[in-house]
């Protein structure tokens, strides 16, 4: 073994050495019980994010613990075809060429696209393997493949004929720049800057009491060249004799009604609303329940259509905005105007603000879908976890709207229907199809519909067109329905809903048995990760380090606000002046799982994966002194050989069954940060940090015998073996490396420690009186340690240190352990006091038992007293310094919040380092002043 832990050094020669092997695919035969996660597929466009390395590591540590359990497991991956975001990038490459993509025509313009996803398209792949990822790869689908698209035209096609896709004409997110409809999840809220216009409508055939005026606010005044009426409260008394009259809709001449509906809120502005059915989705609804005209204004690029008066017909919308304005404002019919903050809804991809727009569009008819979809998971056939994002799918299914799925784009499935010159429309799964299903003459011309498919739509057949549908293969009738989902919230509507619909309806069962909803990664402060922002991570630079100028450079090329760049470089540089170090896959994994707490988001802090890389080192240095006091030398194999185990052999081999107990129930229960806890704690505090050292009380022994060092060695290894196959799912690498020198000495043989067998409990081995054993004997070397800390006393200057009062197991306990409490508490000497104790003593109580260090001849008094006085002085002035920011309310109002946050941690480790001061003085029976502390 290398004398370094080297993560960089092992990690890809490893993963090479399982994938060439073939080591990710499914084993075992017809017995084995089926494992089957579905991987998300990302964007072909994509790169691995943190979010990303937060679902797959936790994806992979579950495939990799039911792999070594004998499931016959598959980890499905493939990646999805990403219309819009796909389209765009070479798009862009085009316009880098001078080439726009109606010049080259639609198939040139394919084939282009094919000829990117070739060379470029498998960028997150490679980054999946860097990370660990342990799918099938041999498997790997891709949402336009052949079988994929078959499956895309078959569920069309039959949902067609079924009456649950239809064409029609809806309000949909309008993309101006795009030209293209987009789902709600492409639709990015943007807090901003606006007005909010108050717009005088004025009455028709006014009475006698009545106002001159109905004032309505926009702030999207050029809209109400669409408006069809004028909504009311039904309770608002201002407005009751109103209802039903009419007011002149200014600058169209036209008149349009008051109507009542419990949509309007009465306590906003004047209570009154303009309703522009074909430009808002509430005011789509209203215009449904009241019968109202849809009068679209717009052109698919967001300019005034011929339905507006001529004046303001081909202008840009925001042209039209200011003409409107300026007009309304020339007839006395603004009545004000007010800053606004607003929330505005943009394109993901294009930046554009996103239009409500009424257009043609193909639907799918979900609410019968929805049905059984709402009832499998009343019914229990899926489980969500955490269960209260039931709720969230529950409310959503409950109120679902028909689902738009045609997008204006050449890239991705193109729509199955055909039309003749009438405009008749002909769906099938070929144009010959078409003419043979309707019996259309054989020089009838055909045209195919010119839209393609949502992105969503492919995605919800994930589950069973990735194992073959629609034909019945072997592999959908192992492995279909999986058995988890592991997913973010953010998309149970957009895909998790979908799948159990398509599911349902196309494979009679659930897609899956459970949905693991994860957090959100978040930065150190709680802030989202984001690049005006200036804190994402990349996981590969986690891995395997960055330079600073590179890492600047990455954070600040390619903002869409570049005016960010010079405050993001200076932050960068203060947080990572050194860039950032490669801690390889391990350590970010196993930082992941410690922080997969259900139902969270996850606060990432690069200084909790420096501590898991020191972890991942811990467990290096561990195989590395049991391989030096092991190999060449008998551990036990010859199961005819004598072998005595002591108390301590006893004890790490009952905690160990306790650790395995608890890791089967941690990924059942999808505990990662559990599951992760549970092994920190053992492999650092039970196995490194006192077993090692007890070990070496028997390892150098010379007047041990054969049995107890074959014992201690025999345990040593086989312990260290065990947690490194417990270990494997989350830190696959390093266990792989050390398990390869470890297995022999423990008598374990196999190619590799993913296929070997997850380690289960033996209730046999639990010893509890040697657990009380070694509990009695740590407390005693915590009580020795802390008394040494507390008197100011470097940890290399020996102790003297008694025991006072206990009873015989004490006595008996601290004979059998006498040279193992030397050891670890470093002791001068260790005796029993028979008589009182010394008046100047430090002590600590163990139980019935007194621990007892005489101060006489140890401690200067009169210095420690000086040196308490100073430190407690310093520390008071600094928690009151603190205390009267805290109470501030302008610093509370104004400071970031994590900067409050700071100023309380800092409070905190003020205070316990005041009240440690104060005990170190009570200890000594020193008379100090406490100064209220």
């Amino acid at each position: 073994m290398d004398k370094t832990y080297d993560p960089q050094a092992i990690e890809t020669r490893w993963y090479a050495f399982w994938e060439s092997r073939g080591l990710f695919a499914p084993r075992g035969g017809p017995e084995a019980r089926p494992y089957c996660i579905m991987i998300p597929p990302p964007n072909v466009t994509g790169t691995l994010h943190m979010g990303h390395a937060f679902q797959h590591t936790l994806m992979d540590a579950l495939i990799r613990y039911h792999r070594m359990l004998g499931d016959r497991t598959l980890w499905q991956p493939g990646t999805d075809h990403a219309g819009i975001a796909t389209q765009m990038v070479v798009e862009r490459q085009l316009e880098a060429e001078g080439i726009r993509r109606q010049d080259l025509g639609r198939e040139a313009f394919l084939a282009r696209v094919w000829e990117w996803k070739e060379r470029s398209g498998g960028t997150i792949a490679r980054q999946m393997r860097r990370l660990g990822d342990s799918p099938d790869w041999s498997r790997e689908r891709f949402t336009m493949d052949e079988g994929l698209s078959r499956a895309v035209i078959e569920v069309f096609v039959r949902l067609y004929e079924e009456g649950l896709i239809y064409r029609g004409q809806r309000l949909v997110n309008w993309d101006p720049v795009l030209r293209t409809a987009i789902s709600d999840l492409e639709v990015v809220p943007s807090e901003e800057d606006g007005r909010l216009w108050h717009i005088r409508y004025p009455l028709v055939d006014r009475r006698a009491g009545d106002p001159q005026y109905l004032v309505v606010a926009t702030t999207r005044p050029e809209t109400l060249l669409g408006d069809t009426a004028v909504a009311v409260h039904p309770d608002d008394p201002r407005y009751a004799a109103l209802v039903g009259r009419e007011v002149e809709l200014p600058l169209t001449g036209r008149r349009i009604p008051v109507i009542a509906d419990a949509y309007v809120d009465p306590e906003f502005g004047s209570g009154c609303v303009k309703i522009t059915p074909a430009h808002d989705f509430n005011d789509y609804e209203v215009g449904r329940r009241h019968g109202l005209p849809l009068i679209n204004v717009l052109t698919a690029d967001a300019k005034i259509n011929d339905n507006a008066p001529p004046a303001y017909r081909g202008l840009d919308r925001y042209e039209a905005r200011s003409r409107v304005v300026a007009d309304l404002e020339a007839k006395g019919l603004v009545e004000r105007v007010e800053s606004h903050r607003m929330t505005v809804p943009r394109g993901d991809r294009s930046g554009a603000v996103i239009e409500p727009f009424l257009t043609d569009q193909w639907f799918v008819r979900t609410a019968p879908l929805a049905e059984p979809a709402i009832r499998a998971v009343e019914q229990g056939r899926i489980r969500f976890v955490p269960e209260n994002w039931a709720k969230t799918y529950f409310n959503w299914m409950h109120n679902i709207q028909d689902w738009c799925i045609s997008r204006q784009l050449w890239w991705g499935h193109r729509i199955p229907a055909w039309y003749d010159p009438e405009g008749r429309v002909f769906v099938a799964r070929s144009e010959a199809e078409a003419r043979a299903k309707y019996e259309l003459p054989a020089d009838l011309p055909l045209s195919q519909d010119e839209d393609v498919l949502d992105t969503w739509f492919s995605s919800a057949l994930w589950p069973f067109s990735t194992l073959g549908w629609p034909e019945r293969t072997e592999e959908l009738a192992v492995f279909y329905p999986t058995s988890v989902l592991v997913t973010g919230f953010d998309i149970i509507f957009f895909w998790v809903a979908r799948m159990i619909m398509m599911g349902l309806k196309f494979m009679g069962d659930v897609p899956f048995r459970e949905v693991y909803i994860t957090g959100l990664i978040r930065d150190e402060h709680g802030q989202k990760m984001s690049k005006s922002k200036g804190n994402i991570l990349d996981p590969l630079d986690l891995m395997d380090g960055i330079d600073l100028e590179a890492l600047v450079a990455k954070r600040t090329t390619g903002l869409m606000q570049p005016e960010l760049a010079p405050k993001i470089e200076a932050a960068t540089r203060k947080r990572f002046p050194q860039g950032i170090p490669g801690y390889g896959a391990d350590a970010l994994r196993f930082t992941l799982a410690s922080l997969a707490s259900t139902g969270r988001d996850i606060r990432f802090d690069i200084k909790r994966m420096e501590g898991y890389r020191n972890f991942c080192n811990k467990l290096w240095n561990a195989a590395r002194y049991v391989l030096l006091s092991s190999e060449g030398k008998d551990t036990g194999l010859d199961p005819e050989a004598p072998v005595a185990l002591s108390v301590a052999d006893r004890w790490i081999v009952s905690r160990l069954q306790r650790l395995e107990a608890a890791l089967h129930q941690h990924f059942a229960e999808y505990r990662f940060d559990l599951a992760a806890q549970a092994l920190h704690s053992f492999v650092w505090d039970e196995y490194c940090d006192w077993y090692l050292e007890l070990s070496k009380t028997v390892l150098q022994d010379a007047r041990a015998d054969d049995a107890a060092l074959r014992g201690t060695r025999r345990t040593l290894v086989r312990v260290l073996e065990a947690v490194l196959r417990a270990a494997h799912p989350i830190i696959p690498f390093i266990t792989e490396e050390l398990w390869q020198h470890v297995a022999p000495l423990a008598g374990r043989r196999g190619e590799t420690i993913m296929l070997q067998p997850y380690p289960r409990p033996e209730p046999d081995k639990i010893d509890e009186a040697a657990e009380a054993e070694i509990d009695w004997l740590k407390r005693l070397v915590v009580e020795a340690r802390r008394l040494r800390a507390e008197l100011g006393l470097p940890p290399g200057r020996p102790l003297p240190l008694y025991l006072h009062g206990g009873d015989e197991t004490d006595r008996r306990r601290s004979a059998a352990h006498a040279e193992a409490i030397r050891r670890l508490a470093r002791l001068e000497r260790l005796e029993w006091l028979e008589g009182d104790i010394p008046a100047q003593s430090a002590t600590a109580p163990l139980g019935e038992l007194t621990i007892v260090v005489p101060l006489a001849g140890l401690i200067d008094l009169d210095a420690e007293r000086e040196r308490l006085h100073k430190a407690l002085s310093e520390h008071r002035a600094a928690l009151a310094r603190i205390e009267r920011k805290l109470a501030d309310p302008k610093f509370l109002e104004r400071a970031p919040g994590h900067v409050v946050e700071q100023q309380r941690a800092r409070r905190e480790e003020h205070q316990a380092a005041l009240a440690t001061l104060q005990r170190q003085a009570q200890r000594l029976g020193l008379a100090l002043d406490t100064g209220g502390a």
